[in-house]
């Protein structure tokens, strides 16, 4: 390849891994009275967490070394794939719903998300394609429409699912690339203005979004129905206080409040290790992101860098969703918050993704 290749950056490995194993403890911590209620066993979701962990760290340090380049190759071939999953995931009797989305692909408790795949699989395309398109995303129809027009397939695919969470990551971190490839912020202007009004009329299409949004506003409005989640949330968060009430001490874990080992596993850690070790994990991704991002700057070519802003973009925006829904700054949607949610296939990509950022971080210039 006729490239330097040094260590990857141990301040991208030492949050993951630290991040991971705080997602390890909490998972038990979180779910062992959930666990036991519904599988007789309080240990279940800490074994599969503990599971997919390894297979995520091994995914990752397998793509640490696999030269970045070689996803240059496989990129086109991926979206289709993807897009094929998110079409398959649709058909009744071949997706499964859980949560009240047809999302998944699997037979029981085992199951993968073809849209936690379509992330990284759109992030990959359009870094290659925007890498041998650069001069033209100046342009309007020629340079910006037609990777707008992917990215919205892709979302409006996963909306039919739906599943606005993960649709709102995967649009973020593919504007992030397009902006940072050189789009007019102009033009991004104007479209942000129709987004605005496309998400409008998502809300007032499905009268359970509505709910939503007025349950952000004001959730005592419906304490026992659609406020419940964001109310049972801030219950968890304000006994915390600045050390929290101790590990494995949460009240909320016990039926009160609704996905504690996944959506809003951040409620357990601020109720059980309160202020200070909410602090924390923020302060790893804020590290995390940090050290990402000085990848993307000093990536060896245009391709690297816009893989590493949309892998940390990805982050970033599941992790601002996911505290912003758990704060009640935001309406609820179903996502998790990375490396510490309970999760299969959603662990294992993200880590993926985090080796190959630390394989273009090996080729720093």
């Amino acid at each position: 390849m006729g490239k330097a290749r040094s260590a990857p950056d141990i301040w991208i490995i030492v949050p993951t891994l630290l991040l991971l194993t705080i997602g390890v403890i909490m998972v038990y911590s979180a779910s062992s009275v959930l666990a036991f209620r519904e599988f007789g066993d309080s240990l279940y979701y800490l074994k599969r967490q503990f599971i997919f962990a390894v297979l995520g760290v091994i995914a990752m340090f397998f793509t640490m070394n696999v030269d970045y380049l070689v996803w240059k190759r496989f990129a086109r071939i991926a979206l289709f794939i993807c897009f094929a999953m998110l079409i398959i995931v649709l058909i009744p009797g071949i997706g499964v719903v859980r949560g009240g989305a047809r999302s998944w692909l699997g037979i029981g408790a085992f199951g993968i998300q073809p849209s936690e795949f379509m992330k990284i699989g759109m992030i990959l395309f359009l870094s290659n394609m925007l890498s041998e398109n650069q001069a033209k995303i100046t342009l309007f129809r020629k340079g910006l429409l037609p990777p707008l027009g992917i990215m919205g397939l892709a979302f409006g695919l996963i909306m039919l699912q739906p599943d606005l969470g993960t649709g709102a990551v995967l649009v973020g971190a593919s504007l992030l690339i397009i902006y940072t490839s050189g789009a007019r912020l102009l033009h991004l202007s104007y479209l942000g203005m129709i987004g605005v009004a496309g998400f409008i009329g998502l809300v007032i299409a499905a009268p359970y979004r509505l709910k939503r949004i007025t349950a952000f506003l004001d959730p005592w409005q419906d304490p026992l129905g659609a406020g419940y989640q964001s109310i049972q949330s801030l219950y968890a968060i304000g006994p915390g206080g600045l050390v929290g009430l101790g590990l494995g001490m949460s009240r909320q874990k016990y039926s009160y409040l609704p996905e504690p080992q996944t959506d809003f596993i951040f409620s357990i850690i601020a109720e059980e290790l309160g202020f200070i070790g909410g602090t924390l994990v923020l302060l790893l991704f804020t590290i995390l992101v940090w050290r990402g991002m000085r990848a993307a700057i000093t990536a060896p070519d245009t391709f690297a860098s816009l893989i590493a802003v949309g892998i940390i973009g990805m982050i970033a925006v599941q992790v601002i969703i996911n505290i912003g829904v758990v704060i009640g700054m935001f309406p609820v949607t179903g996502i998790t918050l990375p490396f510490i949610s309970a999760g299969g296939s959603s662990l294992t990509l993200m880590l993926t993704s985090v080796g190959i950022l630390l394989n273009i971080s090996r080729y720093s210039r």
